[in-house]
């Protein structure tokens, strides 16, 4: 009777082991801020993928308005902007950090050729470029082995572009083809490709906006699709590539509430990684707007907006798993946890803490 009954408290906790659900990673959450303020520079919190809490804040880099950040996909690297006027004689600067046990420690810094660097991003091949926006340039470093900077970055410079309009580059990125710029005050996305040691103008040099949309930042999707998120006339546009490799627009969508009336002006914008979802932030209404993306097409639906519990939403982002999204409100110094809907894409708020100045989230994976 004894043995009977401890092999059936055995067999009870070995049912019990197999049927526990798996513990959900603890993320490190860096945050890029202003510092023109309570903020002294970026900030590191811990995030939980099972209850989507955040805690644990502590300064993690005292740096002047490190207002951007990327990490390298090995994890071993942080980049960030400094978006002043005065790192040097030419304008803002750019640090990198060796990233140890989820800490930052400074390798060197460099100027970025021009004043208010505002976004910087990473290929896959050690070169890493800055966007200044009030430059009105571009900055392409070739990074060193251990992920430091060494020579002087080549300058793509707006300037030149147009004579009539004022160039504000605000985001540029690495693609296989090259580095697409959106540029704000040119109202275009230009392209560049790789000609042995430089970056020159592409085929498709230019993807033309309607005056006054003020592309600012963009993602792509899938089977050739790019979507940009446009400053300042509230839209996004949708474009697919050609046969020949260039792109055309598709389909415009408008990101605010048409009974909206107030100032307005759209920030950042993400795509699922299963590329059925959208979002967009606008700052003014302060929401998030959220599509639909048609599997075939790519053309855009609307689903919704979700008020973002705060003031002035700038970046945002999706945890590493995809169940949370994460708002940086600037204005309300907090940023705020939706819990997603991965079927419907659909937000629900679920807490908030308070950090000064957010501008930039970057989890590390």
């Amino acid at each position: 009777m004894k043995k009977t009954l401890v092999l059936s408290l055995i067999t009870i906790l070995t049912m019990a082991c197999g049927q526990k659900t798996e513990q959900k990673e603890m993320y490190t959450l860096f945050v890029g801020t202003y510092t023109n303020g309570a903020s002294e520079g970026i900030y590191s919190l811990q995030f939980n993928a099972e209850t989507g809490s955040l805690d644990s804040m502590k300064l993690a880099a005292e740096l002047p308005n490190p207002s951007f950040l990327t990490i390298s996909k090995d994890k071993q690297h942080l980049y960030a902007v400094q978006e002043t006027s005065d790192f040097d004689s030419l304008g803002g600067g750019v640090t990198a950090f060796k990233l140890k046990d989820g800490v930052l420690e400074p390798q060197n810094s460099i100027g970025t050729g021009g004043p208010g660097p505002c976004h910087v991003s990473l290929s896959g091949d050690g070169r890493l470029a800055v966007s200044n926006y009030v430059g009105g340039n571009v900055a392409l470093y070739k990074l060193k082995e251990d992920g430091s900077f060494g020579e002087a970055p080549q300058i793509i410079d707006h300037k030149v572009l147009d004579t009539t309009k004022t160039p504000h580059a605000h985001m540029a990125q690495f693609t296989e083809e090259g580095v697409f710029v959106a540029d704000l005050g040119l109202d275009a996305v230009k392209r560049y490709k790789l000609d042995g040691n430089k970056f020159v103008p592409g085929d498709q040099p230019s993807l033309s906006f309607a005056n006054g949309a003020g592309p600012r930042h963009f993602t792509f999707g899938q089977n050739g699709k790019l979507y940009v998120i446009n400053e300042l006339n509230a839209t996004i546009s949708v474009f697919e590539k050609d046969s020949n490799g260039a792109y055309q627009e598709i389909q415009v969508v408008e990101t605010l509430d048409p009974t909206y009336e107030g100032r307005n002006a759209c920030a950042d914008i993400h795509l699922s990684s299963d590329g059925k979802f959208l979002y967009g932030s606008n700052r003014g209404e302060n929401t998030i707007v959220i599509f639909a993306v048609d599997p075939a097409s790519g053309e855009l639906t609307l689903v919704g907006r979700q008020p973002v519990h705060g003031d002035w939403p700038r970046n945002f982002a999706l945890d590493p798993t995809e169940e949370f999204l994460l708002v940086a409100n600037k204005s309300s110094s907090n940023v705020v946890v939706f819990k997603r809907d991965k079927e419907a894409g659909i937000l629900t708020y679920l807490s908030e803490v308070e950090v000064p100045n957010p501008i930039c989230l970057e989890f590390l994976d």
